[in-house]
């Protein structure tokens, strides 16, 4: 797999995941928070599959 998530989007996916799946351990604790998982895993891992499938990426070009 060749990463195709730039810094800041893999950043601003963490985050995200996290607040989403605080949602299930905290406040309204709905299990749907449980989507969180997925930004959070594709931010950790720096590749999207559908930025694959599009066929875009925010990495920065290699000189």
């Amino acid at each position: 797999m060749i990463k195709n998530e730039g810094t800041l989007d893999r950043v601003f996916r963490v985050l995200v995941g996290l607040g989403v799946l605080s949602l299930a351990f905290i406040g309204p604790k709905s299990n749907l928070g449980y989507i969180g998982i997925i930004p959070l895993v594709t931010g950790a891992i720096g590749y999207c599959p559908i930025y694959a499938l599009i066929g875009i990426s925010s990495c920065p070009l290699k000189k």
